[in-house]
């Protein structure tokens, strides 16, 4: 195990309820490949201040999650296009003092939307208008999806993304509305939250769907993962989105891409805490 010592890499990750997915997958993979680096997750008193923290004290890389990813664009110097195309960041990478925020929630959804065969034809229905549905409802339509329906109690931000890709705006509470591909992308099922024992989608959604797709990530089986499974669908969970935005970050901080055995071990250890 490599001792604290005055010249280690700090990474960090700022989130509402900070988990420790990403703290294990970091630190497992510094260890894997001898590097002197370190990552610790926060839950922040202060946004501006802590990204503030992280020019000033040189910390290399930072992650962002709930609630943070759009209210922290206004604290970067520069937006890659991958976060600018869809005002939301989860990833700044610090370059001596320059913050450039990107977005790796977006090539994660799409590479899983590429690796499950999708069908860019089925019906989609989102649930969610934070920046993580900004993220996902940007890769279902460059997949050429276009029967794609954003489900958000919060009028304005579901209409504002559903304008942004030209999809269609329900409200929330209408659940009987069922789709091929039904996708949760609010905290409801969050182990810790209010709702962490709750489904995102009523059974009849379930049964009516396809492909069940989770983004929480803690639990690994979220309540919704385990009704599909039980239902015989596709499921596609949060933890797997975790994995691959975190690998695509991994690589932005190191500029090293660990190997698929190393990747594949780290996930291990993840799912072992």
């Amino acid at each position: 195990m490599t001792l604290l010592n005055k010249d280690m890499t700090l990474c960090i990750s700022l989130s509402g309820r900070p988990s420790n997915n990403g703290t294990r997958f970091h630190n497992f993979l510094y260890e894997e490949l001898g590097l002197n680096w370190i990552y610790k997750a926060f839950a922040p008193t202060d946004l501006e201040q802590a990204i503030a923290g992280v020019r000033g004290l040189g910390i290399r890389g930072c992650a962002v999650s709930m609630p943070y990813k759009e209210d922290v664009i206004a604290f970067v110097d520069r937006m890659e296009p991958s976060a600018a195309a869809i005002d939301s960041v989860n990833t700044i990478v610090n370059d001596d003092g320059i913050l450039t925020a990107y977005n790796t929630d977006y090539s994660a959804i799409a590479q899983l939307i590429a690796e499950n065969a999708l069908d860019a034809g089925s019906s989609v229905l989102l649930r969610g208008s934070g920046g993580m549905a900004k993220a996902t409802a940007a890769a279902f339509r460059d997949a050429g999806f276009t029967r794609v329906t954003i489900a958000a109690r919060n009028e304005d931000a579901g209409r504002l993304i559903a304008d942004l890709y030209d999809f269609i705006w329900q409200s929330d509470a209408e659940g009987t509305t069922t789709a091929d591909i039904i996708v949760n992308i609010t905290p409801i099922g969050m182990a810790g939250g209010p709702d962490e024992h709750e489904l995102a989608f009523t059974d009849m959604q379930i049964a009516a769907a396809s492909v069940v797709f989770d983004v929480v990530a803690m639990p690994a089986e979220t309540p919704l993962i385990r009704a599909g499974r039980a239902a015989g669908k596709t499921v596609i969970s949060g933890a797997e989105v975790a994995t691959r935005q975190a690998l695509k970050q991994f690589v932005l901080y190191t500029g090293i891409r660990p190997s698929d055995e190393q990747v594949r071990a780290a996930e291990e250890f993840v799912r072992a805490q």
